[in-house]
């Protein structure tokens, strides 16, 4: 089976290369010829777990290949999976531009049936809108060629997704015709031969069903965050609160961590545009307003709570950060709590010293020289006034705490992620704030 993946984000990247390991035939597709020609040399543009050993792999056997040109390859292939950019617009509504710019170049130059899956995560309705361009394409050249849309909404989580992709829980698809469905069996089967289980149903269903996870996962982490602010305030644990609302069945244990917020490339704008759709249709989403306001604010905690601890006084402070991506395991830092604290701290006249295992690169892009990059943890914190740690990479968990309190200028650790261990923190005298405790 001949496929093409237009896009290599994220997103496009790990499921042409994952489709291309069950013997696939994948060409992925970028307008990007700088991103392409690097791909083609065996360099992958983003970090996630076990993907560079597999394109190197699937490359090398002929299985994935890399063009800048989807006119080209597509006569060879009967399916089309857009995995563009849907970027937020400016009142937070997804930009669809790329999304119908890939449905006017298959319109364009189609010869033959095709079926055309959007995977990015696109607002209810899209569908019909890449439909309707590619009939205005075919209108345009006097052609009446058969085609399908589909929607198969990725549910990847960064840093895990390899096994997200090849042992899905479940694969959500959207499809109006009887072939769709057989198209996309056959090609998710490998995949689920011990638990197959495909979730068919009506496109709209399906391009809805992505944002609502989504929501509801962006939902539990704001509203933890929101008991862990009033538990500080009460005298109570979060941590215990966690672990008894946990054992309810009905409740369970993910995503009811309390901390410095959420970001990513997912929740943030899938939020927005959830709240934009249901505006447009004349529904307020009061939950998911509150749910973003929550958020944006708990973004902000760990600076007040610096602030607290030096009594306001942060000028000419320095101020260590562990951890810049938005979550461990990724270089991912789109809208990272780490960068709106970085904003906060320069703002105050701090100097700020950071370290990540991975997100170093993807940080001086971003903000420049701006900061100082270390070059280890404890290199990060020497004579340091306090330690932010801000994502939860294994290689924090279990700090040297003698070292810390000596490379220090003053033992002061505030802890966005609640790895520490409260009691043995303060044994080893230093001052310790944590969320909700």
């Amino acid at each position: 089976m001949k496929i093409a993946v237009v896009g290599t984000g994220y997103v496009g990247l790990v499921t042409g290369t994952c489709f291309a390991e069950t013997g696939v035939d994948v060409t992925c597709v970028d307008v990007d010829p700088d991103k392409i020609d690097r791909l083609k040399q065996g360099e992958i543009p983003i970090y996630e777990p076990g993907l560079k050993e597999m394109v190197l792999r699937n490359a090398a056997a002929g299985r994935l290949k890399f063009t800048t040109s989807l006119a080209d390859c597509l006569d060879d292939v009967e399916v089309v999976f857009s995995a563009v950019g849907t970027p937020p617009d400016e009142d937070g509504s997804a930009d669809l531009k790329y999304v119908l710019q890939v449905a006017e170049t298959i319109g364009a130059h189609m010869t033959g049936y095709k079926l055309v899956v959007t995977k990015s995560t696109v607002p209810v309705g899209t569908a019909r809108k890449v439909k309707e361009v590619i009939e205005k394409q075919l209108a345009c050249r006097g052609v009446n060629i058969p085609f399908d849309v589909a929607s198969n909404p990725e549910f990847l989580k960064e840093g895990n997704a390899i096994n997200d992709f090849m042992s899905p829980d479940r694969v959500v698809v959207g499809v109006e015709s009887e072939k769709a469905r057989e198209l996309m069996t056959k090609l998710y089967k490998p995949f689920l031969v011990n638990n197959f289980r495909v979730i068919f149903m009506d496109i709209p269903s399906a391009e809805m069903t992505k944002y609502a996870a989504n929501a509801m996962l962006a939902t539990r982490i704001s509203f933890m965050n929101d008991i862990a602010n009033l538990c500080e305030r009460v005298g109570a644990d979060v941590t215990a609160v966690r672990n008894g609302i946990g054992a309810d069945s009905r409740i369970g244990r993910k995503f009811l961590y309390a901390g410095c917020g959420y970001g990513g490339s997912c929740f943030p704008k899938d939020v927005k545009a959830l709240i934009r759709t249901a505006d447009k249709a004349g529904y307020p989403m009061r939950v998911l307003k509150a749910v973003e306001e929550v958020n944006e604010n708990q973004k902000s905690v760990l600076y007040t709570k610096l602030q607290t601890a030096l009594s306001g006084e942060l000028s000419g402070k320095t101020i260590a950060l562990w951890g810049l991506a938005f979550k461990p395991e990724t270089d991912d830092m789109r809208e990272a709590p780490a960068l709106v604290l970085i904003d906060k701290l320069k703002q105050a006249g701090c100097r700020i010293r950071v370290y990540d295992p991975k997100a170093m690169d993807e940080c001086r892009r971003r903000i420049g020289e701006t900061v100082y990059y270390a070059q280890d943890m404890y290199d990060a914190i020497l004579d340091a006034d306090a330690l932010m740690m801000v994502t939860e990479w294994k290689e924090f968990r279990m700090p040297a705490w003698g070292v810390v309190k000596k490379t220090m200028r003053t033992p002061l650790l505030i802890d966005g992620r609640n790895i520490y261990d409260y009691a043995d923190v303060k044994e080893q005298g230093i001052e310790y704030y944590c969320i909700g405790r």
